[in-house]
């Protein structure tokens, strides 16, 4: 075997560790969620209720069709446990909501047909993971192929195929190397969103577009609960030490008062808080993308 192929396995296999590693972070924290003066702190939620145990808790995997497939991103798939939720939302009234605001992605309505018609609404695991296997699946449903093998070739960097930059960004993968530096900071940090946006497979929507009714269903968001972790993970970070509080997941449909003021966003995730509407001061940093796929 020639010294540059052990030292490209070398590389995979050490790519593999560390973004296996950096994926724990992106949805689990030990700070406490009113650890922080401000804001958020002035108007405190109860997060008792949010079961944090969902967070750390990875799925079982199994080997499947995806393990097949030229451009899988991780080789394997959740095989989530049966659960009964019925959130008693029809399909047509989701997809169309506020009826301007409906998705025009046959991705984007097809993750949240899925949603609506899944049995298993809280499947456990990592964040990150679920809302990529939904994201995958609907997809691949739509065009034949997960979306691995329509990257833009320029989305490679010096250190990076277009299939690695697509994974760091989604699971913002910060640390304090270049590697993490060479990926564009406009993309950084951002997620799903932020990758999604990279890859030209939709448009960004910021805090201030997303509480002012800009998303669309099916829509992918990454939050994060303080503002300065967020920039010190943009900026690149030992994550181990700065312990991150964020989150990822699918954006269903906006909740609105009697004067259709927006007051809540209804989401998908792994069970952690989607049973209840999130509202803005959950978290201080909101990126999320509208699929145009």
């Amino acid at each position: 075997m020639s010294l540059k192929i052990r030292l490209n396995r070398l590389y995979s296999c050490s790519l593999l560790y560390v973004v296996t590693g950096l994926c724990i972070f992106g949805c689990t924290s030990t700070k406490s969620t009113d650890s922080r003066t401000g804001g958020l702190s002035s108007n405190p939620l109860d997060y008792r209720r949010d079961n944090h145990n969902h967070i750390l808790e990875y799925t079982e995997v199994k080997a499947s069709s995806v393990t097949k497939s030229i451009d899988s991103l991780t080789q394997l798939e959740s095989n989530p446990k049966e659960d009964n939720v019925d959130l008693k939302m029809d399909i047509q009234e989701t997809l169309m909501d506020d009826n301007s605001l409906a998705s025009s992605s046959p991705v984007a309505k097809k993750i949240v047909e899925n949603y609506l018609n899944s049995k298993n609404k809280n499947p456990d695991g990592h964040c990150l993971d679920v809302s990529r296997v939904r994201f995958e699946k609907a997809y691949r449903q739509i065009y034949g192929h997960l979306p691995y093998q329509d990257l833009p070739k320029d989305m490679g960097s010096k250190f990076y195929t277009p299939k690695q930059v697509f994974y760091l960004l989604y699971v913002s993968a910060s640390d304090e190397n270049q590697g993490w530096k060479s990926l564009p900071e406009i993309y950084r940090g951002k997620g799903d969103a932020g990758a999604i946006t990279y890859a030209g497979m939709g448009t960004l929507v910021d805090t201030k577009g997303i509480w002012g009714g800009k998303l669309k269903p099916g829509a992918l968001v990454q939050v994060w609960r303080f503002k300065e972790d967020y920039e010190k993970v943009v900026q690149g970070t030992d994550v181990k030490k700065l312990d991150p509080y964020g989150h990822s997941f699918i954006f269903i449909r906006y909740v609105r008062n009697e004067k259709f003021e927006i007051t809540g966003l209804i989401i998908a995730d792994q069970g952690f808080q989607s049973y209840r509407p999130l509202v803005p001061r959950d978290y201080e940093v909101w990126w999320a993308v509208n699929l145009t796929v």
